[in-house]
């Protein structure tokens, strides 16, 4: 049986309304309960497409249609999500967006969205739609694991050190941007974990063009390099090969001096 201790109670202006027996809510559901039957009777005339026009229209107006309210929706994605079926997640999720954006439920369905995209290692869409939340609702207090997971976006997809360091460096940008805008938060303590690897990294790729640069015997690109990993990566496991090679650069760039 799928969990469902996320679900959240409904607290409509009904509700409200039913347990305070105010006159002016009685008022409000009246002109609400007009206000539908005026839309639906120009549905009527506009489309004039008998019952099942009606139909559609008079569940769409409260909340029902062939997609489900957004409550089933946000549970149906909850449940897909829960057993690993996250395209199935997604496409629930993006239903109860289109249909239902001002819905209780929508920034749950933005979230799972982005989720689903991570787990299925999409990480272009992930981090799009992590930015997107990000943009949205800078105040909501899920901010610092959206961060952290479009940290985590980059951080996935680094690979070997003679390859593009671009998610290396974005991923130790975010992961240091979370840290410095929420640094008692759990997710920063998690994100600084993962530095070093991203230092790592970054630090290697330079030594490997050190090293290529070196071997085509363009000392001076080659020492520049050693040096930036001297300076920029210190103590990540090339500090001591990188001197190395600093010295041997310096001692061709010498010996090609004086041979000049």
């Amino acid at each position: 049986m799928p969990n469902r201790n996320w679900k959240m109670q409904s607290t409509s202006c009904f509700d409200y309304c039913t347990v305070n027996n105010s006159n002016t809510c009685f008022w409000v559901k009246n002109y609400q309960s007009m206000k539908r039957l005026i839309v639906v009777g120009i549905t009527i005339l506009v489309f004039g497409s008998g019952c099942s026009a009606l139909k559609k229209s008079w569940d769409a107006l409260f909340g029902k249609d062939e997609t489900g309210t957004a409550q089933e929706l946000a549970w149906d994605g909850m449940d897909a999500y829960e057993d690993g079926k996250y395209k199935d997640a997604i496409e629930y999720f993006q239903r109860l967006k289109d249909w239902y954006p001002f819905s209780k439920y929508a920034n749950l369905a933005e979230l799972k969205i982005a989720d689903s995209h991570y787990h299925l290692e999409e990480y272009d869409e992930a981090i799009f739609a992590y930015q997107e939340f990000e943009k949205l609702h800078p105040r909501n207090e899920a901010i610092p694991y959206v961060i952290y997971q479009i940290g985590r976006s980059y951080y996935d997809q680094i690979d070997t050190i003679d390859r593009d360091q671009t998610p290396a460096r974005k991923a130790l940008e975010t992961f240091q941007r979370l840290y410095k805008q929420f640094p008692d938060d759990q997710y920063a303590r998690s994100g600084n974990e993962h530095i070093p690897k991203c230092l790592k990294s970054l630090a290697g790729n330079e030594y490997y063009i050190g090293v290529f640069y070196f071997k085509s015997k363009h000392y001076q690109a080659a020492l520049q390099r050693f040096m930036a990993v001297l300076a920029n990566y210190p103590d990540v496991g090339y500090h001591q090969k990188a001197l190395q090679y600093i010295a041997q650069c310096e001692a061709s760039i010498a010996e090609e001096t004086m041979e000049n």
